[in-house]
């Protein structure tokens, strides 16, 4: 008992300072307001000579007169007619001095005179007016105003509640989640499901001395189902889960990071075991360059506590520390050694398999109609990852009810998916017919290069409808199977489709138009990524003359190579895309009629499937294809009949 409170005594004095100190501050600032008004008030007086008053009383201009102990306050009966002041208010000061005529001058002129009568309650409730309430009244608004203040700032701990930890705000008894709810990652779950393992049965790693891993470092692109993953971990485990972002951690003052780490793990350590979550975690875990940061930087500092309790925590407590980053390759060498994150676990996008098994997950709830096959929308959703898989599935449902269907179809999810890369149609974008007929050929060219090609991914659709986007229209392809390696041939078989749009409009109209810069763009990344990275050029052969940067976010590389070798790799670069730019115009110049054909299809309908552009080129009727499953003619659909209003229900007893 004596212990607890010696160790509560430093918080109670912390405490009674505290409220001393904003006591002190109040009635500071109250005896300063007064002397404000104070002097406000004595700012609309004006002081003047004692002849003067005696001379205004002789001339029958003064009106009335209050005395007082220190000062005699009169007033005129005209307070314009000074005789040369000039007045500031209607109130005028004179000094007293000994004068025993001044009361019968008074009485001769008519002059009204005397003293106020204070009461002594008057006295004490002027006071209390005057100080206490004022004081109280400061009192109570600062303490509203502290603890504001310690509310935004993170809690009660330190100045304004900066040192506390955010993360028990968030933490869950249950997540709710499970791997049953995780898809198209089983490597992932598979380097997880021993974790989970040694939290359910601890006995059995300990009794050959193993240790539990400290903790995992999730890596991957955005979207992918990394923070999934780690409640799915806790769920199955069921386990407390703490989950906190990396940038909780850092604030305007130094040390307070550091402080929310310490707290952070105190509390995990009570509710062990538990698992604990550091989202974004390169927020706080980049390397520490002494170029960039000092010695009393808040982020090193937050870095070196983490650190320090990554390796100060018993593993046999059952507290296990997850991370996901997208950047690994900022981050510090030392938080990713052994003994702190133990395993590094990647979270790739998912194969076709795995896109198969998350379309599966996330259509569980919603009411599908019969046409739906979810292999085919797998197969042509090809590189994304499971946000957009979710994202696809309700925006398909949200496309149903919007068309007054109760199920949702093949051509809800298509179009959904075309929504999510394109955006949704601009039905207010008027096009000339010279424009339309530009698009068309244009994108025909990117089709019909691709069509004419060995191994090229197949066109599943052609439209020249503007999208919000910034697409006038598009072509989009779609891989037959999976593939994880592109050959060289593979990369000048894609510079050519890319380059087919501008190709088309130099042969048809002899001209070239702005529509074609991302192909450009794309082209160029391609070709610059085939010499500096893949090792594919004739000239460099398998040199690397670039490195990647953040792999998991836009792919960004940065050259490694000298000046003069730079520009040779823009010429190397600038050759190849002259080489590929002319083959596809050799291509487009020997099915001239084939891109008419199809051109002169797409003007009528403005959008085709990729079947219908084969059966044109296979001189077949373009009717009844087949495109993943979808009619290009689907049936209408009746409409959702009105329900009956629902019947108001009795109030329950008791």
């Amino acid at each position: 008992m004596n212990q607890n409170n010696n160790g509560n005594k430093p918080n109670r004095n912390r405490g009674a300072f505290g409220v001393l100190s904003i006591v002190i501050w109040a009635l500071i600032i109250t005896v300063m307001m007064n002397m404000a008004f104070s002097s406000l008030k004595t700012s609309n007086t004006q002081v003047v000579p004692y002849s003067t008053f005696r001379q205004w009383v002789e001339e029958d201009k003064v009106a009335a007169v209050k005395m007082e102990s220190n000062r005699f306050t009169f007033t005129l009966t005209d307070p314009e007619d000074t005789t040369g002041l000039s007045p500031i208010g209607k109130s005028y000061v004179v000094a007293p001095i000994n004068d025993e005529g001044l009361i019968p001058l008074l009485e001769e002129h008519g002059v009204e005179y005397g003293t106020e009568l204070v009461e002594e309650s008057s006295y004490l409730m002027n006071l209390l007016l005057s100080y206490v309430v004022p004081m109280l009244l400061m009192v109570g608004l600062m303490i509203v105003l502290f603890r504001f203040m310690s509310n935004k700032m993170g809690g009660a701990g330190g100045i304004g509640g900066v040192g506390k930890a955010n993360a028990k705000v968030y933490v869950e008894k249950k997540t709710g989640v499970t791997f049953a709810d995780v898809a198209g990652q089983d490597e992932a779950k598979e380097s997880l499901e021993e974790i989970i393992d040694f939290l359910h049965n601890p006995g059995k790693y300990t009794e050959i001395g193993a240790k539990l891993p400290k903790g995992a470092l999730l890596v991957g692109s955005p979207g992918t189902g990394k923070t999934l993953l780690a409640k799915a971990v806790a769920g199955e485990a069921n386990v407390p889960f703490f989950s906190i972002s990396g940038s909780d951690f850092v604030e305007m003052f130094v040390g307070v990071g550091a402080s929310r780490v310490r707290d952070l793990f105190k509390e995990a350590a009570k509710m062990a075991p538990c698992i604990i979550f550091i989202d974004e975690i390169d927020t706080i875990g980049k390397s520490r360059d002494a170029s960039k940061f000092g010695g009393n930087d808040e982020r090193e500092q937050t870095l070196n506590q983490l650190l320090a309790e990554l390796d100060g925590f018993d593993p046999t407590k059952g507290v296990i520390v997850l991370a996901a980053t997208n950047r690994p390759e900022v981050l510090d060498k030392a938080l990713l050694r052994p003994g702190r994150f133990d395993r590094r676990i990647t979270v790739d996008r998912p194969n076709l398999a795995g896109r198969l098994a998350t379309l599966q997950v996330h259509t569980r709830n919603i009411r599908l109609a019969e046409d739906v096959d979810l292999n085919k929308i797998a197969q042509a959703t090809a590189g994304a990852v499971g946000a957009d898989l979710a994202n696809l599935v309700n925006e398909a449902a949200l496309r149903a009810v919007r068309h007054g269907r109760r199920a949702v179809n093949q051509h809800d999810l298509l179009t959904s998916f075309e929504l999510v890369i394109a955006g949704s149609e601009k039905k207010g974008t008027v096009l000339t017919e010279k424009e339309k007929k530009l698009i068309a050929y244009h994108e025909v060219g990117h089709a019909l290069v691709a069509a004419k090609q060995k191994d090229a991914e197949p066109v599943t659709k052609i439209t020249i409808v503007p999208h919000t986007q910034g697409a006038l229209g598009y072509t989009m392809q779609t891989p037959e199977e999976e593939k994880f390696l592109m050959t060289k041939e593979d990369l000048y078989t894609e510079i050519r489709t890319l380059l087919g749009g501008r190709c088309a409009e130099e042969l048809i109209f002899g001209t070239q138009t702005s529509g074609a810069s991302n192909d450009i763009e794309r082209a160029t990344d391609l070709a610059r990524k085939l010499v500096t990275m893949f090792g594919m050029s004739d000239k460099f052969g398998p040199m690397g003359l670039a490195t990647l940067q953040n792999q998991y976010l836009d792919g960004g590389y940065g050259l490694t190579c000298a000046q003069e070798t730079a520009a040779q790799v823009d010429k190397e670069i600038a050759d190849i895309i002259a080489a590929c730019h002319q083959e596809a115009r050799e291509i487009l110049e020997q099915n001239r009629a084939d891109l008419d054909a199809v051109a002169g299809y797409l003007l009528q309908k403005e959008t085709i499937t990729g079947q219908e552009m084969m059966a044109i080129l296979k001189g077949e009727d373009p009717a009844a294809v087949d495109n993943y499953g979808l009619n290009p003619t689907p049936q209408p659909t009746p409409l959702i009949p009105p329900q009956p209003p629902v019947p108001p229900q009795p109030p329950a007893e008791g």
